[in-house]
């Protein structure tokens, strides 16, 4: 029977976006599974552009992006939802009165703001990006300014209160710990865009399955039929149906093939 699985990057396909890391057994699960007939889906956080080559290279069906706001199958666009010009701006102000430091995403840019605080978090994601190569010049003041969600991080001196104030009208707070946050534009989610996909191919949530490390990742588990946590995330754990091991001890090899992957 043909079964789908979804795959967060970070902390599940590779070691995280700096080390590029992915096991050997990682590779040879996801090939033995498409050969066996099997569909496989990125279901990420990050606009399609950051979805690197290290990633495309492995020999996905598709991919969910920007929390379900950016949907691609077989290599054609099937879904976008940007977000409005004018609420980008309003929200840009707000970030720089509570004294967050942002990130704006976008499917085809990245966008900063000289004018906000800069915090580490996101000059960090800022140098990574600039030693990958990657466009970090654009800013809030650009005429072609505009997000489909974004991240922040925020410390003590953040008017952290007024911020989800000011957002929760449009967009989803995601707490993603240690001061950085993801903010989602309100009703798209990894589950929306798994939702999609199954009516796309037509199959039942009875043949799908989701796998991740954090937190961020329960909108896919909630939309799939079987959740299965990477052993080292802690925190997603008590809400997974199955536990398999941690990245580095072949934790996606050995939950495709406990569940049937390798099969037709």
């Amino acid at each position: 029977m043909r079964k789908i699985m979804f795959f967060d990057i970070d902390g599940t396909l590779m070691e995280d976006s700096s080390s590029h890391f992915v096991p050997e057994s990682t590779v040879r699960a996801l090939r033995l599974a498409r050969e066996a007939g099997h569909l496989l889906y990125v279901n990420t956080g990050r606009p399609v552009i950051n979805v690197d080559a290290d990633v495309r290279v492995l020999g996905f069906d598709g991919y969910i992006c920007g929390c379900g706001t950016y949907i691609e199958c077989g290599g054609r666009e099937l879904f976008y939802h940007p977000t409005s010009r004018s609420l980008c701006l309003e929200t840009a102000m707000l970030i720089r009165d509570c004294g967050a430091s942002p990130l704006y995403e976008r499917r085809d840019a990245f966008y900063f703001d000289p004018l906000a605080r800069e915090l580490p978090f996101v000059k960090v994601i800022r140098d990574t990006f600039r030693m990958q190569e990657k466009n970090v010049w654009r800013s809030v003041e650009d005429a072609d300014f505009s997000f489909d969600k974004f991240v922040i991080a925020y410390d003590e001196h953040t008017d952290l209160t007024a911020f989800k104030a000011g957002t929760a009208p449009h967009f989803t707070f995601i707490d993603r710990g240690y001061g950085f946050a993801e903010l989602v534009p309100v009703g798209f989610s990894k589950k929306t865009g798994m939702d999609f996909v199954l009516s796309h191919y037509g199959l039942n949530r009875e043949d799908t399955y989701a796998i991740g490390d954090s937190l961020n990742d329960l909108p896919m588990f909630e939309g799939a039929g079987t959740s299965i946590a990477m052993g080292d995330g802690e925190k997603l754990i008590p809400y997974a149906d199955y536990v398999t091991t941690g990245l580095h001890e072949d934790g996606v090899y050995r939950a495709m093939e406990h569940f049937g992957f390798f099969e037709p």
